[in-house]
């Protein structure tokens, strides 16, 4: 359910999404555009194997594609100062961008933990150092990290991909806090699972053969995937919530957006009482600690 912008100039917001070539972030830079933002949309390899995405995205009214390497810190570097050139201002940083890998923690490989934390972790934080100086100076903007379920509960086998979002949750919640009174807001999105190209893609972990050593605990990954597509056959997640919950924090006024959203149909729930359990015992935390200002 779209909200249009009423045609004027200064209710236009810079947006910046990562990611877009397919599932959120496609979905994500389709909705927002059509509320009248300019959306500046990344991917990679726009002139190989993204060219058709890249030009069908960049037909799309108000959607502009930049090619960026997440993984390279001055191609993000030329894409935020390319922004910042053209429209003086990033309104809004989306974190969507994302990797996955499974398989028995012993299994993946130190080259692995790298190219998942490179995406996950440093990828974001790197678009987040050239974005918030821009910020600061204005003194409005809005970063949202799209983590997930798995940045709050490590599951089995989904090892370091959740250390990842562990990672990146950990980043926002500090960045809620420590920015929030120069007129910043950090927030995150916790999706659940959904019928994306990312879900659907098995990138396995390097060392398959330690799984030899597992016996029957190897099995149980298969498992897993046959019990999640039941739910998902089920309750049939539509992954145009996550970006419907992304266009709701964009329209939501300052200083009043949560630190964390749950898009999550089939285990949300869970999550949500977890949510709510640590932000109380934070709080307290933080005042112990002499912080309750940031509160």
């Amino acid at each position: 359910m779209l909200i249009h912008l009423k045609n004027k100039k200064d209710e236009q917001k810079i947006v910046l999404i990562t990611g877009t070539n397919s599932g959120f972030g496609w979905l994500t830079a389709h909705s927002v555009a059509a509320l009248g933002h300019k959306v500046y949309a990344t991917m990679r390899d726009t002139h190989g194997r993204n060219a058709d995405k890249a030009r069908a995205l960049a037909a799309v009214a108000n959607v502009i594609v930049l090619d960026v390497t997440l993984t390279d810190d001055e191609s993000v570097k030329q894409a935020v100062d390319t922004i910042l050139s053209k429209e003086g201002a990033i309104d809004v940083l989306v974190n969507n961008a994302g990797y996955a890998m499974t398989g028995v923690a012993e299994s993946f490989t130190t080259a692995d933990v790298h190219t998942t934390f490179d995406i996950n972790v440093y990828a974001p934080w790197r678009l987040i150092k050239q974005a918030l100086p821009a910020m600061r100076k204005q003194a409005d903007g809005l970063i949202i990290n799209v983590t997930s379920g798995f940045g709050w509960v490590s599951f089995p086998f989904a090892t370091i991909y959740a250390a990842s979002k562990f990672a990146l949750e950990g980043i926002s919640e500090d960045l809620h806090y420590e920015v929030k009174r120069l007129g910043i807001d950090v927030t995150i999105v916790e999706p659940g699972a959904f019928p994306t190209e990312m879900q659907q893609k098995n990138n396995p972990a390097s060392d398959q053969w330690v799984f030899e050593g597992y016996g029957a605990i190897a099995d149980i990954p298969n498992k897993m995937i046959a019990a999640l597509g039941g739910e998902m056959q089920a309750k049939n997640p539509n992954p145009q919530e996550v970006a419907d919950a992304i266009i709701k924090l964009i329209g939501a006024q300052k200083g009043t957006r949560p630190l964390r959203t749950v898009v999550d149909p089939i285990t949300g729930q869970y999550i949500e009482v977890a949510n709510q359990a640590v932000a109380e015992q934070f709080t307290k935390g933080l005042t112990v600690f002499g912080m309750g200002e940031l509160l």
